[in-house]
């Protein structure tokens, strides 16, 4: 990595400031249903911790749209973090003003004090230079471990950086180092899986495969975008229509250079996308006018899982189909074993991929999951993420 880290920096005896991304899922009573974010920033803690600092975590929680909402309160991450970690983690009611610093002043090495939402307050999504210089003052030095945000310029992780001085964390520092293997020169054969619902999202990533890859493996809502380009009738499933030139051109750079581009053979239609619907498996080529395309078929499954079998580099992003619902389920679960099973590197790229692969039982199978969809996204699409631009090189 040739951004500063924490390696490159003497932290001891300092009051560290750390964007951390601990915008994690809460039920209706806000407790908080998974902890895969929290445990996320452990590496980089338990080394501020071990090194001697007094540790100042912030950061986002929801879309509280710069109002102070109690339903989006750091409060329960703190009683969680200090289950999880074994050690008191105090807590304030907001990000800036006197009581905050207070709280950091009072703050000694070795202890962590996490603070309110940053999003409470308008001027965290507008970067606003008075409100980052404000939640600067109260620390010696800034980590920034939130790849989760690391494509939003924000005060909390971009104005921040501008006023002390700055490294990424671990968290971020392994984030690169799994991407690279996938941007910069990827071990071959290079297989691509790309779902979801929008063409529209992955055009940038599209091009950048078209580049690397050897193979890329088109499922998710996004296929019937490419099978209504080739001429097919797709029923009542989604399409984007005014992405259809753009489907139709990545087709036809795929031939020139030669990046085997894979569509279904067969998909699932159901007449209406709920639990307990009647669904079935038909060949692309034969979808019925009143029926919703809403997972690739078992003959696809099996397609792409021999391309997925003998890859060296594979990335995920995007699931094959409504994995939420149970009928609709079985070719992101299909894909997610193959993914499973491959001996390579092999990568997921956040969002519903990750929670896929979650949620079938294979996370501990692949080599790396990356925290942020968002920003793996574009990283991947070969876009300077604003979050790690800003921390000086080595």
């Amino acid at each position: 990595m040739h951004k500063k880290t924490l390696s490159d920096i003497d932290i001891s005896g300092k009051k560290v400031l750390i964007r951390i991304d601990f915008n994690v899922p809460l039920d209706e009573h806000q407790n908080i249903t998974d902890n895969t974010r929290i445990k996320a920033a452990l590496p980089t803690i338990n080394y501020l911790l071990e090194n001697n600092a007094a540790i100042i975590l912030m950061s986002h929680l929801g879309r509280p749209k710069g109002e102070l909402k109690s339903t989006f309160s750091l409060e329960p991450v703190a009683k969680r973090l200090k289950e999880i970690i074994g050690k008191k983690v105090y807590f304030v009611h907001d990000c800036i003003g006197d009581e905050v610093k207070q709280a950091a002043k009072n703050l000694k090495p070795g202890e962590i004090l996490l603070l309110e939402n940053t999003r409470f307050h308008p001027e965290e999504k507008k970067n606003d230079p008075e409100f980052a210089k404000e939640l600067a003052s109260i620390a010696d030095v800034f980590v920034n471990d939130a790849f989760g945000t690391a494509h939003r310029a924000h005060a909390s992780n971009v104005g921040v950086a501008e006023y002390l001085p700055s490294v990424v964390g671990f968290l971020i520092e392994k984030e690169i180092e799994f991407l690279d293997k996938a941007l910069l020169n990827p071990e071959k054969p290079y297989t691509a899986i790309l779902g979801g619902v929008k063409v529209s999202d992955k055009i940038d990533l599209i091009e950048q495969l078209l580049e690397k890859a050897d193979s890329i493996l088109v499922g998710g809502a996004m296929m019937y975008t490419f099978l209504r380009a080739q001429g097919y009738s797709t029923g009542k499933s989604l399409v984007e229509e005014d992405k259809i030139p753009a489907a139709l051109e990545i087709m036809e750079k795929a031939k020139e250079k030669g990046v085997n581009l894979y569509l279904p053979e067969d998909t699932v239609v159901a007449k209406e996308i709920k639990e307990g619907a009647e669904f079935h498996s038909v060949p692309v080529d034969a979808i019925p006018n009143d029926m919703i395309g809403l997972d690739i078929g078992i003959l696809t499954v099996r397609k792409y899982t021999e391309i997925i079998k003998p890859s060296k580099t594979v990335i995920w992003n995007g699931p094959m189909g409504m994995f939420e619902i149970g009928s609709f389920s079985h070719g992101t679960k299909g894909i997610a074993r193959a993914v499973a099973a491959c001996s390579g590197i092999t990568i997921i790229g956040g969002g519903d991929s990750a929670a896929a692969i979650e949620k079938f039982g294979f996370a501990d199978k692949v080599s790396h999951i990356s925290t942020g969809g968002g920003a793996s996204l574009e990283y991947l699409s070969g876009k300077k993420l604003p979050g790690i631009s800003v921390i000086p090189d080595k």
